[in-house]
C-alpha cells in the first residue's frame, strides 16, 4: 500500500500554525504531523500493541462476496477538522490511521467531532496497472455518519447513514498516472435525529462516546464492465434448497450464472440460470446448520456470457431455519431446524475501549465470539450496533445464534423516520445472508418508536426467513413473533400468548469492579457485588431460576447484561480490555448448560414465578389444628402467592406480607401419576415449615434467595392420595427482607432441547 508523500510537511506545518492563530480545532496532533503513535485511554486492549499503520485490519473485509484482486487502503491519511462553514482544507492537521475514528486512541488523534465541524480526509494511492481496462470501485465498510467523497479533486459522491457499507465507481477520474488523490468530508451531529444507537457527545450511564468518521475498511477492488453485484442466499431446510438470486449490473438474457457448492472439497449441488432471478440449488441429505454445529457450504458463483466466463466470485452459506413452534403444554417456543432450542445469550453492545466502535484487530474481533463459546453461550444480541461483516462471518464460523438490533434514534420528525427507514433496509441488504443471524429487533425499550405495526409487518415480508421482535422490553405492541421483557436483576418471563414465544430480551446486569481494568474509579451495575465469588453464585442462582422459567412458564430466551464492561457499565462477565473474565467460563458454561428441561417437570401447584394460585392466609396466630385437612380457614384472607415484602431478591412476588408470621391453606388434586417422583419447590425467608394432610413435609431454617426443590418427608408422602389434599405453611421473619411460596411439581416425559 502506497504511502502518503512527505513533500506537503512544510504546508502542513504552516497550516498548524495558521490554526493556532485562528483558534481553529487541532487537538490530537502530534508535534510532527508526519508521525503518527497511538492515544492513551484509561483501558487499553492487549491487541493495540499489534495495530500499525502497515496492518490496520488487513483482512478481506467481505467474506461473502470473495474477489482475488482488492486494495486495502487502511492506514495513515491526513486529516483535519475545520468548521461546519468551510471549504476542503489546503492543509491538514496530522495524521489519522483509519479506520478507526476519529475520538478513538487508535486513530491516534483522540479528539471530538462536534455538530459544528467538518472531519477531513485525505490520502493519495495507486492503481496497480493490472487493473487497467476494468472498472474500479472504492468500498467503504462504513462511515459515521454523512460524507461527501473527491478523486483527484472529481465529486464522486455523497452517502449518508452510519452503519451500512457503500460504493463508488471511481473509475472514470482516475488518471491511472501514478498518485490518486482521494478526499473524503463527514459530518456527524451524533444527537440529531439520526440512528445512532448508543453514542452520545456526553457519554454517562448507559451511553458511550460516540464515533465518527470511517470506522470500517476502506477499500478498492477491480470489477468487469458488467458483473455480479450481490448475492441472495436463502436457504430453505424443507425443501433441501439454497434459493440463490445473483445480482448483475445488466438485464440482458446473455448473461448466465452458474453456482456450485461444496463440502469438504467435494460438489454438493449445482445450478446454472438467469442472473437476476430467483434460481434453486439442491442438497442431497442437506448439513444443517447450528450452534452445536456450525457447518458451512463453499459457494462459487461464476458469471458468463454467450457461455464465456467473465467472473467469478466465492461465498459460502449455512443451511437453517427458525421458526415458533407449541410444545406439548401448549406454550409457543423457537425452533432450529425442527428442535426446540433453548436461547442463552448476553447482550452485547460492540465497544473497545482503544477503538470504540471499531476493534483493534480481527482477532479481537472473533475473541468476544470465542469467550461466549467457551461460557456455553449460543445466542447474543447484538444491540443498537451494526458489526463489521467480519463479526458476522465468524458467528456463522464458529456457531453463535444473533439477534440483530436496528441502531435506535429519536425517529422525532418525518424525516428522522424516513433516515431510520432507509438504514433499517440497508442493514437488513448487508447482513441478510449471515445463517447466524435469525431474528431482526426493530425497537429497544420503545427509544424511537414510531408505526410499529407497519414496520414490523414490513420487515416480515421483506426477510421472511426469520424472526422479527417488534421491541425488546416495555412497549410491546403486539407485533411480530416475540414477547419480550426486560427485568433486572430478575429473572422473570412474559405471560405467554398463542401466537408468539416469551423472551427475556435483557435481564442480570450483576456489578463487579476488577481494580486496574476499569475505565473510571465511577464504576456501576444493576447490582454491584464486592467480590468474584458472590458474582458467580449469584449468576448460578439467577440461571437456575432462568431454567425454571423455561420449563414452568414457556421461556424461549434469556439475555444476559452483558458480554463486557463498557466504560463506566462494569456489570459485564469480561473486563472492558477484555483482559478478566469475571466469572470463570467453565462456571459459566455449567450455569447455561444446566437444562432443567432435560428432565422437565410438571407443575402441580403453581409457584409464584409459575403463574401463582390463590391461598388462604392469616397473619394472627391460628388455632393448633391449623395444618389439618378438617380446618376451616373462615377469618382467613386471600391472596395470590408468593408473598413478601419489595425489593426481596428471587421471589416471584403477587401479594404483599410485612409481619413476622404468615400462615397459608390451601387444597390441591393429584392425578394417580402424581403421586411418584413428586416434590416441593419452596423459597422461603426466613424460617419455613410444610405441612400435606396435616403431616409435616419439610422444615427449614434460615433463608434462601432462590427456589429450591426438596424431597417430602417420607410421612408426609405416605398421606397423599388421588383426588383433593391439603397443603399449610407456616413462614417465620425476623429482619431485612422477606418472602415465602411453595409449589408442588412431577417430573414428565421431556421435551427436545437442542443447545
Amino acid at each position: 500500500m502506497k504511502q502518503l508523500s512527505g513533500r506537503r510537511t512544510v504546508r502542513q506545518r504552516w497550516w498548524i500554525i495558521a490554526c493556532l492563530l485562528l483558534g481553529w480545532r487541532t487537538a490530537g496532533w502530534a508535534a510532527d504531523p508526519g508521525e503518527w503513535h497511538p492515544g492513551k485511554a484509561p483501558l487499553m486492549t492487549r491487541w493495540a500493541a499489534d495495530v500499525s499503520p502497515t496492518n490496520a485490519l488487513p483482512e478481506y473485509p467481505r467474506p461473502q462476496l470473495v474477489r482475488p484482486d482488492w486494495l486495502n487502503l487502511n492506514g495513515l491519511w491526513d486529516y483535519a477538522i475545520t468548521a461546519e462553514t468551510a471549504e476542503q482544507p489546503g492543509g491538514y492537521q496530522g495524521r489519522i490511521l483509519v479506520p478507526f475514528p476519529v475520538e478513538s486512541a487508535l486513530s491516534g488523534v483522540m479528539t471530538n467531532l462536534d455538530e459544528h465541524g467538518k472531519l477531513w480526509y485525505h490520502r493519495e494511492f495507486a492503481v496497480p496497472a493490472a487493473w487497467r481496462g476494468r472498472r474500479v470501485r472504492l468500498h467503504f465498510g462504513a462511515v459515521d455518519w454523512a460524507c461527501s467523497v473527491w478523486v483527484n479533486g472529481r465529486a464522486i459522491g455523497r452517502h449518508q447513514g452510519g452503519y451500512d457499507t457503500f460504493t463508488f465507481d471511481i473509475t472514470d477520474a482516475l488518471g491511472w498516472q501514478g498518485a490518486e488523490q482521494l478526499s473524503v468530508c463527514v459530518i456527524d451531529p451524533t444527537e440529531s435525529d439520526q440512528p445512532r444507537g448508543k453514542q452520545s457527545r456526553k457519554p454517562e450511564g448507559i451511553f458511550y462516546t460516540s464515533t465518527s468518521g470511517i470506522w470500517r475498511t476502506v477499500w478498492l477492488e477491480p470489477v468487469p464492465d458488467v458483473c455480479i453485484d450481490r448475492l441472495k442466499l436463502v436457504p430453505d431446510v424443507d425443501a433441501g434448497t439454497l434459493r440463490l438470486r445473483v445480482a448483475v449490473n445488466s438485464f440482458s438474457d446473455a448473461f448466465q450464472v452458474r453456482a456450485v457448492a461444496a463440502s469438504g472439497g467435494q460438489e454438493a449441488g449445482r445450478i446454472s440460470g438467469l442472473a437476476n432471478a430467483e434460481l434453486a440449488l439442491s442438497l442431497t441429505n442437506a448439513h444443517l446448520w447450528t450452534p452445536a454445529d456450525p457447518f458451512l457450504y463453499d459457494l462459487q458463483v461464476t458469471l458468463l456470457k454467450d457461455g464465456r466466463v467473465v467472473e467469478v466470485v466465492n461465498s459460502y452459506f449455512g443451511m437453517r431455519k427458525i421458526e415458533r413452534r407449541k410444545d406439548d403444554q401448549g406454550f409457543m417456543r423457537l425452533a432450529l431446524n425442527d428442535q426446540f432450542i433453548f436461547q442463552s445469550g448476553t447482550l452485547d453492545q460492540g465497544f473497545w475501549p482503544d477503538g470504540i466502535y471499531t476493534a483493534p484487530t480481527d482477532a479481537a474481533l472473533r475473541s468476544d465470539i470465542e469467550f461466549l463459546k467457551s461460557a456455553g453461550f449460543n445466542l447474543t444480541r447484538k444491540h443498537v450496533k451494526v458489526e463489521p461483516d467480519r463479526w458476522y462471518y465468524w458467528c456463522d464460523k464458529l456457531g453463535l445464534l444473533v439477534w440483530q438490533d436496528m441502531p435506535s434514534g429519536n425517529n422525532s420528525t418525518a424525516a428522522g423516520q424516513r433516515e431510520f427507514e432507509n438504514e433499517l433496509l440497508r442493514m437488513v441488504d448487508d447482513l441478510e445472508n449471515h445463517p447466524a443471524i435469525i431474528m431482526w429487533v426493530l425497537f429497544n425499550e420503545g427509544w424511537g418508536q414510531y408505526d410499529t405495526e407497519a414496520l414490523t409487518q414490513w420487515l416480515k415480508e421483506r426477510d421472511p426467513s426469520r424472526l422479527v421482535d417488534d421491541a425488546s422490553g416495555w412497549t410491546d405492541m403486539h407485533a411480530g413473533d416475540l414477547i419480550d421483557m426486560h427485568n433486572y436483576p430478575g429473572p422473570d418471563a412474559p405471560a405467554g400468548e398463542p401466537q408468539r414465544a416469551s423472551v427475556l430480551g435483557e435481564f442480570g446486569g450483576l456489578g463487579l469492579v476488577v481494580p486496574e481494568h476499569s475505565w473510571s474509579a465511577h464504576c456501576w451495575g444493576y447490582v454491584m457485588l464486592p467480590e468474584a465469588q458472590e458474582l458467580a453464585a449469584q449468576y448460578k442462582d439467577l440461571f437456575k431460576q432462568v431454567w425454571r422459567l423455561h420449563a414452568l412458564r414457556g421461556l424461549s430466551a434469556a439475555v444476559y447484561t452483558q458480554t463486557a464492561d463498557v466504560e463506566t457499565e462494569c456489570n459485564g462477565l469480561q473486563t472492558y480490555d477484555r483482559a478478566v473474565a469475571k466469572i470463570n467460563p467453565a462456571v459459566l458454561r455449567a450455569a447455561n448448560r444446566v437444562d432443567y428441561s432435560a428432565i422437565p417437570m410438571k407443575t402441580v401447584l403453581p409457584d409464584g414465578l409459575s403463574g401463582g394460585v390463590s391461598w388462604k392466609y392469616a397473619t394472627e396466630k391460628p388455632a393448633a389444628d391449623w395444618t389439618s385437612p378438617q380446618f376451616v380457614a373462615v377469618a382467613w384472607k386471600d391472596g395470590i402467592g408468593g408473598f413478601g415484602s419489595a425489593g426481596t431478591p428471587g421471589i416471584g412476588l403477587n401479594s404483599k406480607w410485612d409481619t413476622a408470621d404468615i400462615w397459608l391453606r390451601r387444597e390441591f388434586v393429584l392425578a394417580p401419576a402424581d403421586l411418584a417422583g413428586l416434590k416441593l419447590r419452596v423459597f422461603h425467608d426466613e424460617e419455613v415449615e410444610v405441612y400435606l394432610n396435616g403431616v409435616l413435609a419439610l422444615r427449614r431454617s434460615g433463608f434462601s434467595t432462590n427456589y429450591d426443590d426438596f424431597e417430602i418427608a417420607e410421612a408426609a408422602m405416605a398421606s397423599l392420595r388421588a383426588g383433593t389434599n391439603t397443603i399449610a405453611v407456616h413462614c417465620h421473619n425476623s429482619t431485612g427482607g422477606q418472602g415465602v411460596d411453595v409449589g408442588m411439581l412431577v417430573p414428565v416425559a421431556g421435551l427436545p432441547v437442542l443447545k
